[in-house]
C-alpha cells in the first residue's frame, strides 16, 4: 500500500535533511582534523628551522674557535719538545697492550666540560676503560684523576672508588697557571704511584683526531737509574731539584694536552654542528612534503563537500 503523498514528501524533506546534516557534520570532522595536522606540521617545519639556524651559528662559531686553538697548539708543540727525550713520544691508544706501564698507574683523562661535540668524550672514557681492564687483567692497579665533568659522569658509574680527584668547569682555553695548578693537585695525590698516564684527543686535522696516551714517571734521584747522571745541580742538592723537575715535566705535558684536546674538541664541534645542520634540512623537506600532502587532502574533502552539496540540492 502506497504512502499519502503529503507523507512521501515530508519523509523525503527529512531524509534530505539528514543527508546534509551528516554530511556537513563529517566534513567539518575532516577538516577541523585536516586542519590540525597542517597546523602541527607547520610548527614543527618552524622548529626545526630555528634548530638549523642555531646549529649552523654553532658550526661558524667553533670555525672560528678552531683557528685559534690551532694557533695555541701550535705554539704549545715546540714549548713541550724538551720532554720527549725524558718520557718519550704520547703512543696511539688503539690496539695498545699498555704491557711497559709499571705495576701502579694513576690514570689522568682529559675531557672537556661541554657537550655537543660528537662522541670525542666517549672515546677518552672508552680508552680509559680500555686502560684500566688491561691493567686488571696484568695484576696490576690503576686510580682515576678525572678533568672535565663529561668524563667524570661518565666515569664515575664504572670506576666511582677508583677517582682520587676530579676537576672541573676548566677555564677555556687553558693556560699555563691553570695546568700549573691541575698538575699541583695531581702530583699532590701521585706520590704513590709508579706513573702518571695522561689520555686525550690528539688533534690532526678538522675531520681526524685519534686517542693518546702520555706516560710520566718520577725521577729517580738515586740508586739503579738514576736521571739525568749527565749532569750537575748547584747549589741545590739534585733531589730538591728533581722534584721542581718533575712536577714542571707533569705541567708541561698536561699544558700541551690541554691544547691539543681543545683543538680537537672544536673540531669535532664542528662537523657535529654540520651533521645536524644537514639532519635539519632533510627534516624541513620531509616534513614540507607532509605539509602539502595534508594541505593537498584538506582541498579535496572542502571540494568534495561543495560538490555532495550541490548535489542534495538538485535532489
Amino acid at each position: 500500500q502506497s504512502l499519502p503523498p503529503q507523507v512521501y514528501s515530508m519523509a523525503t524533506t527529512i531524509r534530505i535533511a539528514a543527508q546534509r546534516a551528516s554530511t556537513r557534520a563529517l566534513a567539518q570532522m575532516v577538516q577541523s582534523r585536516g586542519m590540525a595536522t597542517e597546523k602541527q606540521i607547520f610548527n614543527q617545519i618552524q622548529s626545526t628551522k630555528n634548530i638549523q639556524k642555531i646549529t649552523s651559528s654553532m658550526k661558524m662559531v667553533s670555525a672560528a674557535k678552531l683557528k685559534g686553538d690551532e694557533n695555541r697548539l701550535a705554539a704549545a708543540i715546540p714549548f713541550n719538545v724538551w720532554t720527549t727525550p725524558i718520557s718519550g713520544e704520547p703512543k696511539l691508544i688503539e690496539d695498545a697492550t699498555f704491557e711497559e706501564l709499571p705495576e701502579k698507574c694513576l690514570v689522568v683523562p682529559i675531557t672537556s666540560d661541554k657537550g655537543l661535540c660528537g662522541g670525542i668524550n666517549t672515546f677518552i672514557t672508552r680508552s680509559c676503560k680500555d686502560v684500566i681492564k688491561k691493567l686488571g687483567d696484568a695484576g696490576k692497579t690503576a686510580d682515576l684523576v678525572v678533568i672535565g665533568d663529561k668524563g667524570r659522569a661518565q666515569l664515575r658509574r664504572f670506576f666511582g672508588e677508583q677517582i682520587k680527584r676530579s676537576a672541573t668547569e676548566v677555564v677555556a682555553p687553558g693556560s699555563f697557571a691553570l695546568t700549573s695548578a691541575l698538575a699541583s693537585e695531581i702530583t699532590a695525590v701521585s706520590g704513590d704511584y709508579d706513573a702518571i698516564v695522561i689520555i686525550y684527543n690528539s688533534y690532526v686535522n678538522a675531520a681526524v683526531y685519534n686517542q693518546m696516551y702520555k706516560v710520566v714517571t718520577p725521577f729517580v734521584t738515586e740508586g739503579e737509574g738514576e736521571s739525568l747522571l749527565a749532569y750537575e745541580f748547584e747549589p741545590d742538592t739534585k733531589s730538591e731539584v728533581m722534584v721542581d723537575l718533575s712536577e714542571y715535566l707533569l705541567t708541561s705535558q698536561l699544558f700541551h694536552s690541554f691544547m691539543d684536546g681543545a683543538a680537537a674538541e672544536q673540531s669535532a664541534r664542528m662537523t657535529a654542528m654540520e651533521n645536524a645542520s644537514k639532519n635539519a634540512s632533510e627534516m624541513i623537506d620531509s616534513l614540507t612534503l607532509q605539509y602539502n600532502r595534508a594541505r593537498q587532502a584538506r582541498i579535496t574533502t572542502e571540494l568534495i563537500e561543495i560538490i555532495s552539496g550541490a548535489s542534495a540540492l538538485e535532489d
